[in-house]
């Protein structure tokens, strides 16, 4: 429910101290994790490791940190390279059965928005489950995958992986630095310190961390796919519509932009339904692309969504082929 959301919201990140009554709750959870992990880490519990390296791109906090622009950004860089990718994720709000395959044209109600953008993005064999284990499996299967991507899953013990990948949002870090859901913090913050690599979206990089931005293109038509420079909607008012982990940050990034918006959030995996948008019918809207291919059915003529072009250092995909490279060597 959104009110759940804005209050957690204002709780995490805010001044709020509505939060102190959680705190029981978030007790619980941390001795639940350190539980489940000692039962890893004595090998009563297995962790379960593939042939072809997995590359686990997660974070440690709930919500959106730029996990999903990374990965479809990492997947395209090393097809470049000559690899051959996979992805794989939970699907978070599909509603199944699983395993799933996800291809572009894929229904976003049946394997998740995040997936079937990915899958747009990349044209790489996907499938989500929420037991990523049996994710990488169907994708070995019946495809020639060398290197499997997982969209989230640090928190995710039983699937094995050759390397993980942290990623920090620079604007809201930490929140309280609580454990949920008294905080925001799947894993304490000493988490990153055993991670691979570190990637802080937004802001300067601290220490070791490698800096990853994400620029605003062009605005594309949602019915025709037609593209306009954004800054061509400057002239009015417009209506921007956000159902993502931190639509602040692309409120922040339209009026950067010169735009005067009307902001709309909804929560982050929102499904669309034409009653939700039916009073900005006639307007025009400007949205991400998360949500807009959730609206294709029902949208206006004047509906766009907003390209994201994501920008990281040269030398973070150096060290992630590298490791590749080392994964062969150790196989051959």
């Amino acid at each position: 429910m959104k009110w759940v959301s804005n209050y957690l919201y204002r709780s995490w990140y805010g001044s709020s101290t509505s939060g102190v009554f959680l705190a029981p709750l978030g007790v619980l959870y941390s001795f639940l994790r350190s539980a489940r992990n000692l039962l890893y880490d004595c090998g009563i519990l297995k962790e379960h490791h593939f042939p072809v390296p997995v590359i686990v791109v997660g974070n440690i906090t709930a919500g959106g940190a730029g996990k999903t622009p990374l990965v479809i950004t990492l997947a395209n860089e090393l097809r470049n390279r000559g690899y051959h990718p996979g992805v794989v994720s939970r699907g978070y709000g599909a509603s199944g059965p699983y395993p799933a395959a996800v291809e572009p044209t894929s229904d976003p109600g049946m394997v998740g928005d995040e997936a079937v953008l990915t899958a747009r993005r990349t044209g790489v064999p996907m499938v989500v489950d929420p037991d990523r284990v049996n994710a990488v499996a169907t994708l070995l299967k019946s495809q020639t995958i060398d290197v499997v991507l997982s969209d989230d899953g640090l928190q995710h013990r039983r699937l094995g992986r050759y390397l993980e990948v942290a990623v920090i949002d620079g604007e809201r870090e930490f929140g309280n630095r609580k454990l949920v859901p008294a905080g925001p913090l799947r894993d304490p913050v000493t988490r990153l310190k055993t991670v691979d690599l570190v990637v802080r979206n937004g802001g300067p990089p601290q220490n070791d961390e490698f800096a990853m931005t994400c620029l605003l293109g062009d605005a594309v038509n949602v019915l025709t796919g037609e593209r306009r420079n954004l800054e061509s909607f400057s002239d009015s008012e417009v209506k921007a519509v956000a159902g993502v982990g931190n639509p602040g940050r692309f409120f922040r990034n339209l009026r950067s932009a010169g735009l005067r918006i009307e902001t709309y959030v909804f929560p982050d995996h929102h499904v669309y339904t034409e009653k939700d948008l039916r009073h900005y019918s006639n307007h025009t809207v400007l949205m991400t692309e998360k949500d807009a291919l959730k609206c294709e059915k029902f949208a206006g003529k004047e509906w766009w969504w907003v390209d994201l072009c994501v920008e990281f250092d040269n030398e973070f995909t150096r060290q992630i082929v590298r490791t590749l490279e080392g994964f062969r060597s150790d196989e051959s």
